[in-house]
C-alpha cells in the first residue's frame, strides 16, 4: 500500500477532498468520551484536522512515511509510520495501550487493509463497551453529465486493468465489507450512512486528482500514461463547455460505524 502512493504523495495531499463536518459531528455524537482517537491510514491528513478539533489527542498512523510528510503539524497529533501487520507489542508501543482509545477513524483507506488482522487490533485498543470504529470512503467525483462521462471512460474502462482488488469495496460503498461490530446508539445498523463533500476545482486541480490515484501510477510504471493528450483533450472540451473554469466537484461519502460492545 505504501509503495502505491510513494510517487504521487504531493499530488494526493493537494488534490484529494476533505470531509464534511457533518460526518465528524455524527461520529463524535456516538462516542461518550473524546480523549483519544486513532486515525488509521491517515495519508496526508485529510481527516486529521477535523478529528483534532473534537478529540484532545490524536494518534495518526500510515504505512507511507512519504505521505506523512505532507500531513498538517498540530500540537495534539502524534504521527507514526507503522507496519500493516503490527504485533500486540508494536501496537501498544506505537499506537496505544489496550482499552484506551475512544474512536478509530479510517478515511478512504480500509479497503487496503488486511481486515481480520486490523479488526483484532481495533478490538484491542478500543474502550469497552462504547469504543467506536468509523470507516468511510468516497466514490467517483461528480461535476456534470459531460465531464462525468469522460471520467467514467477514463476510470472504469481505461484504468480498470490497473486497479488494486481493494477498490471493489469502494464501489459497493463498503456494504459487502465484513464489519464485526455492533450498531452504535441510536442506529439500527452499521451503515452505510451517506454524506456529501465538495471541493472547488479548476481543470488542473481535477486532472491532478485523476493522477493521484493508484491505478494511474501503476499504469505509468508499466509505460502507459492513462491521461494521454487525446484523453486530456476530451476532459478539456467537456470541462470548458459551460465557460466556467472553476467548478464545485461533489464526492458522495459512505460511512460504516460500530462499537465493540462488552
Amino acid at each position: 500500500m505504501a509503495d502505491l502512493f510513494l510517487n504521487q504523495a504531493e499530488q494526493y495531499s493537494v488534490s484529494r477532498p476533505n470531509y464534511p463536518q457533518e460526518l465528524f459531528h455524527f461520529i463524535a455524537s456516538k462516542t461518550p468520551h473524546h480523549d483519544l482517537a486513532w486515525d488509521v491510514g491517515t495519508g496526508s491528513g485529510q481527516a486529521t484536522l477535523s478529528v483534532t478539533k473534537i478529540f484532545k489527542n490524536v494518534i495518526a498512523t500510515d504505512t507511507s512515511q512519504k505521505q506523512l510528510q505532507y500531513a498538517p503539524k498540530l500540537p495534539n497529533v502524534r504521527y507514526r509510520s507503522t507496519s500493516p501487520a503490527m504485533s500486540a507489542e508494536e501496537l501498544e508501543r506505537d499506537v496505544a495501550k489496550p482499552d484506551t482509545v475512544d474512536l478509530v477513524t479510517i478515511g478512504q483507506a480500509i479497503h487496503w487493509f488486511d481486515l481480520p488482522t486490523f479488526f483484532q487490533q481495533v478490538k484491542l485498543v478500543l474502550k469497552r463497551p462504547q469504543g467506536v470504529i468509523s470507516a468511510w470512503c468516497y466514490t467517483t467525483p461528480q461535476v456534470n453529465d459531460r465531464v462525468d462521462a469522460v471520467f467514467t471512460q477514463f476510470y472504469f474502462v481505461d484504468s480498470r486493468p490497473y486497479w488494486h482488488p481493494g477498490r471493489n469495496l469502494v464501489f459497493d460503498k463498503y456494504e459487502s465489507m465484513e464489519f464485526p461490530f455492533l450498531p452504535v446508539d441510536g442506529a439500527e445498523q452499521t451503515g452505510p450512512f451517506e454524506f456529501i463533500t465538495e471541493k472547488l476545482m479548476d481543470l488542473d486541480d481535477y486532472l491532478w486528482y485523476a493522477k493521484s490515484g493508484s491505478a494511474y501510477q501503476t499504469a505509468l510504471e508499466k509505460g502507459i500514461d492513462l491521461l494521454s493528450e487525446d484523453v486530456i483533450e476530451e476532459f478539456t472540451s467537456a470541462w470548458n463547455e459551460d465557460g466556467s473554469n472553476q467548478k464545485s466537484v461533489k464526492f458522495p461519502v459512505y460511512l460504516r460505524i460500530g462499537k465493540v460492545g462488552k
